[in-house]
């Protein structure tokens, strides 16, 4: 085997920055990504954000410039509804499973979860709005003991931070969904899975409407 030259949590630290900067703002649609700025501000080679530019050229972040190089893309409304409508279907197992597997760990740590989520409201951080958010998602993840379901939207969730950072921006004061996750985790807690799927699908499909009939009026 051959010596791997750059190692992948470098590149995945990479990319999360890059993926920062453009969920909040400061990498705007149509920026073009320049290697060497990113270079001299991170403090790396240009192996490693060539590797991670790659990943979000792929991931629908990025495209490819006018003659040659990136540019952050434009949001795309088609693709965010095709996105939460695959999200919806993944997140309802996940909550399902979740209050039929394990509501005993949601009731002792899942409230946590959420009085981070109010602090990040009340902060009005866009990336820890964006963090907690996914914490809590995640936590239910691990919830539903199916190992598939958090790589799987792994591949999902890279765009919805992005998508998330936009139109959490557009706002002086943020929306407040976590009374929508504290109601979510009482039905895990309650172990019902039926109504914890429902209630899931109901929670992406709402928010689907709302990011896109807002990025329409932008």
């Amino acid at each position: 085997m051959k010596i791997i030259a750059v190692q992948p949590n470098l590149v995945e630290q990479v990319h999360e920055a890059i993926l920062q900067e453009i969920s909040s703002g400061k990498l705007a649609p149509g920026t073009r990504i320049i290697q060497e700025h990113i270079a001299a501000e991170l403090g790396v080679s240009r192996q490693p954000i060539q590797q991670a530019l790659l990943l979000l050229r792929n991931q629908g972040l990025l495209r490819d410039a006018p003659g040659r190089g990136l540019i952050v893309a434009p949001l795309d409304p088609d693709y965010i509804r095709q996105m939460y409508e695959i999200r919806a279907v993944l997140e309802g197992l996940a909550f399902r499973k979740a209050a039929e597997n394990n509501s005993q760990t949601a009731r002792t740590q899942g409230e946590a979860l959420i009085e981070k989520g109010r602090k990040a409201v009340k902060k009005g951080s866009v990336t820890e709005l964006i963090s907690t958010d996914m914490a809590f998602h995640h936590f239910v993840y691990g919830l539903s003991d199916n190992l598939l379901i958090a790589p799987t939207m792994d591949t999902h969730w890279t765009y919805t931070q992005r998508v998330m950072g936009e139109v959490l921006m557009m706002d002086e004061k943020p929306r407040d969904i976590w009374h929508q996750h504290e109601e979510l985790l009482q039905i895990i807690i309650d172990g019902d899975g039926d109504a914890a799927e429902t209630k899931a699908r109901q929670h992406i499909t709402e928010a689907a409407s709302f990011i896109i009939s807002r990025l329409s009026t932008s």
